[in-house]
This record gives structure tokens, C-alpha cells and sequence, in this order.
């Protein structure tokens, strides 16, 4: 009778462990399943980083990750094409109507571009642009020379690129610029690494990136051929040293952070769905990403979110 006791309290415990939670509230038991996943290529890096290391821990789950912008990515979760969308830009109120739902993940930034091999560079970097400057380039086109920008003589003309696809990118440097994307000028380019390339071949191209694609991940400096075109804040004329933070992604990240780069351009990103998901291995998702899934942040070239943040995006996986 011992022996059947004994027995049935190792097979109870063994069952308890199975399915323990760890005082953060995540659940210990083993995953299995796929979740999948659109939209923007702000937060595509992250979210391959976090999705390899997960499926790492969790050997039985699969994780599909495309991009193709934040608008394929509220479009897609809405239509529930997929478990969650990925968006760079403010969530808007028919979304909300429509049962879109959603949590912030981490934080990053757009910033203007412009070719390494621009006449003028030197002066760009000193003197940097005005945001009434970067108005009249992308939304009024009164500003269509390089010598309008510096106040010299140079009279090559500014050749401006856009996004093409409804992007958080886009919506987000537009309300910077107080207007929305389809008011920018400017030649249209599909994606990221498209609007990259196109400055990049372009020695009077200006444009504007996500921070992860003006930034290479392993030297942390600007890609090869583009330079980060620094802002102006105080509009003195002059960079100051406060404002001189764009030559590397830890120093803009930590200028992000300390809220010396403006909001916007800088901004939340979001995991979206219709309505809170309801399948366990999807909210575990989100909640090792609130969690253990924040230490892979900053080396992934993005901003951790504040404590009191992520345990206001945790309240709702309880709500």
C-alpha cells in the first residue's frame, strides 16, 4: 500500500511540474505549434531574433516571420491571415473598432539619409537640416536644391525617396512632418532595405530608414555609402554636441532612450491581433518576449521598454 502511495505522490508531482508557472507567470510546461506573423520591417529583426531564440527553448514550435509593412501587417491579423502583425506606427480608431488588439514590444526610431558621397556633406553634418527644412522637401517642394538646405551655392538638385508600400516608417516620418504618408513627395521604393538601396546608388538621394537599416548590426556604424542626416533641434545652425549623437546605433539608441531624439520620429512597435488571442502558445509568445525576450533588445539595436511599461503591456495577457 506504501509503495502505491508513494507512487501516486511521484506521478501528481511530476504532473505539477509538468504545468508550474515561474513567479513571472509564464508557463513552464513544454510548447508545441506554430504561430505566424506580417507586417512591419521596423520590427521584422527583432522579431526573427526573438523567434529563433523561442524556438530554441521550444524545440516543438514553429514561428513564420515575413515582412512587407505595417499595413500588411494590420491587414493580415484583422483578416486573421495570421496569429500576429507586426506595426511601426500609431494604431488607428476603425482598427480599434475592427477588434484590433494589441501590446508594445520595444521602441526604435525613423531618421532622414543621405549618400556618404554628397557635395555638401560636410556642411550637412555640421550644420544639420531643420524640420521646416524637411517639410519643405517632402511635403511643399519649395526646397529642391542641396544650396537651399546649406545656404551656399550649390545648385545640384535634391533627388527625394519615399516608401511606396503603407508603412509604419512612412505614417511615422510624416506626423514628424505633421502630415500622413500619402501627403510625402518623392519617388516611391518597396521596403526598407529598397528605400536603403535607392540612397545608397544615389549621390543626391535623401530618404529616410527605420534605424536598424541605416545602422549595420555588426560594426553599429551606418551602412556602406549612407550617412545619417543629423536634425537640428534648437534651430541655432548648428549641431551641438547634445544633438551629435547619429554616427553609431548605440549612440542614437541611448539618444532615443534618454528622449533626446523626438517623438516622433521615434515610436513604439506592437504585436497586433484580432481581438486578444486566445491560443496559449501565442500569448506565451508575447509574455517571454515581455520578459526574457527584453534582454535580447539593445543588442538587437532597439529600446528596451521601462519596467513600469512592460508590466502595463503584461496586465493585459490578464485582462
Amino acid at each position: 500500500m506504501r509503495k502505491i502511495v508513494s507512487c501516486l505522490l511521484v506521478v501528481s508531482l511530476l504532473m505539477a511540474t509538468g504545468c508550474q508557472k515561474d513567479p513571472k507567470g509564464r508557463s513552464t510546461e513544454e510548447l508545441s505549434g506554430t504561430i505566424s506573423m506580417s507586417g512591419a520591417w521596423a520590427l521584422y529583426p527583432m522579431v526573427v531574433k526573438w523567434a529563433e531564440e523561442f524556438q530554441r527553448i521550444h524545440p516543438q514550435v514553429k514561428i513564420d516571420v515575413s515582412a512587407g509593412g505595417a499595413g500588411k501587417g494590420m491587414a493580415d491579423c484583422l483578416a486573421q491571415a495570421v496569429d500576429l502583425g507586426m506595426v511601426s506606427r500609431d494604431i488607428y480608431p476603425v482598427e480599434v473598432q475592427k477588434g484590433a488588439w494589441w501590446v508594445s514590444v520595444t521602441k526604435d526610431a525613423v531618421v532622414p539619409t543621405v549618400n556618404k558621397n554628397n557635395p555638401v556633406l560636410d556642411t550637412l553634418l555640421t550644420k544639420g537640416v531643420k524640420r521646416e527644412t524637411l517639410i519643405n522637401i517632402w511635403v511643399t517642394g519649395k526646397v529642391e536644391n542641396w544650396g537651399q538646405v546649406t545656404g551656399d551655392q550649390a545648385g545640384d538638385q535634391i533627388h527625394v525617396y519615399t516608401r511606396s508600400d503603407a508603412c509604419g516608417a512612412a505614417q511615422t516620418w510624416a506626423k514628424f512632418l505633421d502630415k500622413n504618408q500619402e501627403n510625402l513627395l518623392g519617388v516611391g521604393v518597396y521596403g526598407d532595405p529598397g528605400l536603403a538601396e535607392a540612397v545608397k546608388k544615389d549621390t543626391l538621394g535623401i530618404g529616410f530608414n527605420n534605424i536598424n537599416y541605416a545602422y549595420d548590426s555588426k560594426t553599429e556604424k551606418e551602412v556602406e555609402q549612407i550617412k545619417v542626416l543629423p536634425i537640428d533641434l534648437n534651430n541655432n545652425d548648428q549641431i551641438d554636441e547634445d544633438e551629435n549623437f547619429y554616427d553609431s546605433r548605440d549612440k542614437i539608441a541611448n539618444a532615443i532612450a534618454a528622449g533626446k531624439y523626438p517623438s516622433p520620429p521615434a515610436r513604439p512597435l506592437y504585436l497586433v491581433s484580432q481581438g486578444k488571442p486566445e491560443r496559449k502558445i501565442v500569448l506565451e509568445f508575447i509574455k517571454w518576449i515581455l520578459a526574457d525576450g527584453q534582454k535580447y533588445v539593445s543588442e538587437s539595436g532597439y529600446i528596451n521598454l521601462t519596467e513600469e511599461k512592460i508590466s502595463q503591456e503584461l496586465e493585459k495577457l490578464e485582462e
